[in-house]
């Protein structure tokens, strides 16, 4: 509660700011002083982004208006052709594939993609897919292994969906394939969480050689709510979860689970999303020039032993 309130304390003064930047005469020194005064804005503001708490992390990720695969597409792709359907049962719209060019290089794209208002979020099902996604995402990966292009992966979803027409249609089988599958995939995967890293539905598309998070994701086995209502019966102790479940990263970096963080636009990627684009852009740049030379075998021996020493003590 202090934090919100902290919140909107900056927020009313970069407004007051603004009104005093339309009201103030147009010298030499009110232009300095409306200088100073920006400059401390900015620094109240990048002063609470690095202090929050895992719950407000959690809170940013969930921004509505938060970039997701559809709205990085144009600006990072050209001549991004989408794959649909996973040639068994249906499309998935929670999942998006397809094929674009990125820096003039042939690159397959799967991601999540949750919807911005009330209508699209109905029509993607809330980014939780169900087994035709994981099968369209992986009929989509081997076809890029096929063609020998790299994969890139946008992961933001808060679980696979847990419905019992999804279950009888094979939800777990689905997951676990997905996992052994791209574990041996034998061109280059970068994964990037933009948002929620939620469960099994994240983890399903989440094997890679070069792992990374947006400052403001999060990744986790659960999410806080249905942990807290799990351990201590009382989903009103979620935030206490949060905390407890490392699921920052910051948390995640430090556990050798990712393997880099990418900065977010101030504010918060829903902010700016060209901004956002370009430093996710940066950071897929510099991680497939990272794997991309390597001999597949080679590859494939590095992503194995990165995941069979995820959660060794000693």
């Amino acid at each position: 509660m202090a934090s919100r309130k902290r919140k909107g304390e900056i927020e009313d003064i970069e407004q007051d700011v603004n009104e005093l930047a339309r009201l103030a005469p147009t010298n030499e020194k009110a232009a300095t002083e409306l200088a100073r005064l920006r400059r401390e804005v900015t620094e109240l503001k990048r002063e609470f982004y690095s202090h929050m708490s895992a719950w407000q992390r959690l809170q940013l990720a969930r921004h509505p208006q938060r970039p997701y695969t559809l709205d990085l597409v144009p600006l990072m792709f050209e001549q991004f052709a989408e794959i649909r359907g996973d040639r068994a049962f249906a499309d998935d719209p929670a999942i998006i594939c397809g094929m674009g060019k990125f820096h003039d290089k042939q690159l397959m794209l799967i991601g999540h993609q949750k919807g911005h208002d009330t209508k699209q979020r109905l029509a993607r099902n809330f980014g939780q897919a169900k087994p035709e996604g994981y099968r369209k995402a992986l009929r989509a990966m081997e076809l890029a292994a096929k063609f020998k292009r790299p994969i890139l992966v946008l992961i933001d979803t808060p679980a696979a969906y847990p419905g019992v027409d999804a279950e009888e249609r094979g939800q777990a089988e689905a997951i676990a394939r997905n996992l052994r599958e791209m574990s041996r995939i034998p061109v280059p995967i970068v994964v990037a969480i933009i948002g929620e890293g939620g469960s099994g539905g994240a983890l399903a598309v989440a094997i890679g050689d070069h792992v990374m998070m947006f400052e403001n994701a999060v990744y986790s086995v659960i999410p806080p709510e249905g942990c807290a209502a799990i351990l201590w019966r009382d989903a009103s102790k979620a935030e206490l979860a949060a905390e407890a479940l490392k699921i920052t990263a910051n948390d995640l970096l430090e556990l050798e689970l990712i393997d880099e963080i990418i900065p977010e636009p101030e504010g918060g990627a829903h902010a700016n999303h060209e901004a956002a684009a370009k430093l996710l852009d940066e950071a897929v740049t510099r991680a497939f020039a990272k794997v991309s030379n390597l001999a597949p075998q080679e590859l494939l021996n590095r992503r194995y032993e990165k995941f069979r020493k995820m959660g060794q003590c000693f």
